[in-house]
């Protein structure tokens, strides 16, 4: 479960403020999409969830753990074992296959033998259909592959909550709802917490829970 209690962020001197006494909860399985023009915080709650900046002031709760406290080195644990981030363009490392993009965040998680790993990855392309492409890199594949992709690098660690930024604004509406249908099967079968920030509105028919910046309420 993730919940922001009273929340506040403010950058500068003399300090302009994008989130303000921001309340926030979302239940494990759960897809709660992010709506709110620029500058109206969608990318700092996505960071201050992270553990890649921190509140003014307030509290951070992701599993009962106050992410706001942590130290450095318990930040990029926290990332490692519990956070995927997903972003508007794919960030694949493109002299890579498919394969290798997936198994990426494992080279940092060893709670899996490598063969272990690899076998997991292989069986979540295979849920994504793009088996055949394995060892394809992401040139060799459309945008909406290679989101596809994208999304099983963000789970392959077991994430339980994962952070979507603008996940689909580089693809047309017909890729735009399969990543999201393919995003809400994975994450229903692993309970797993997804926050999407979006302009698009008609992706909030995936969501759980809608929130708006611009009022901090729930919509």
């Amino acid at each position: 479960m993730i919940e922001l209690k009273s929340v506040t962020k403010t950058y500068g001197e003399p300090g302009v403020t994008v989130l303000k006494d921001f309340n926030l909860s979302v239940n494990d399985g759960e897809i709660l999409a992010v709506v709110g023009p620029s500058g109206s915080g969608k990318s700092t709650l996505l960071n201050l969830i992270g553990a890649m900046d921190r509140p003014s002031s307030g509290s951070i709760l992701v599993d009962d753990e106050d992410v706001a406290s942590f130290t450095e080195d318990q930040a990029c644990a926290y990332r490692a074992s519990k956070i995927g981030f997903i972003f508007q363009h794919h960030r694949l490392m493109p002299q890579c296959t498919v394969l290798e993009n997936v198994l990426l965040p494992t080279l940092i998680h060893h709670k899996r033998t490598p063969s272990a790993k690899v076998q997991e990855a292989r069986e979540l392309i295979s849920t994504i259909g793009l088996e055949a492409r394995i060892q394809h890199r992401p040139s060799q594949l459309s945008g909406g592959e290679c989101q596809r992709v994208a999304i099983l690098r963000a789970i392959i660690n077991g994430a339980k909550h994962i952070l979507a930024d603008e996940p689909t604004g580089a693809l047309d509406q017909d890729n735009a709802h399969s990543l999201l249908e393919r995003l809400k099967v994975l994450t229903k079968e692993r309970a797993t917490t997804v926050v999407l920030v979006t302009h698009d509105l008609n992706m909030l028919d995936y969501a759980d829970k809608k929130v708006s910046l611009r009022e901090s309420n729930a919509i």
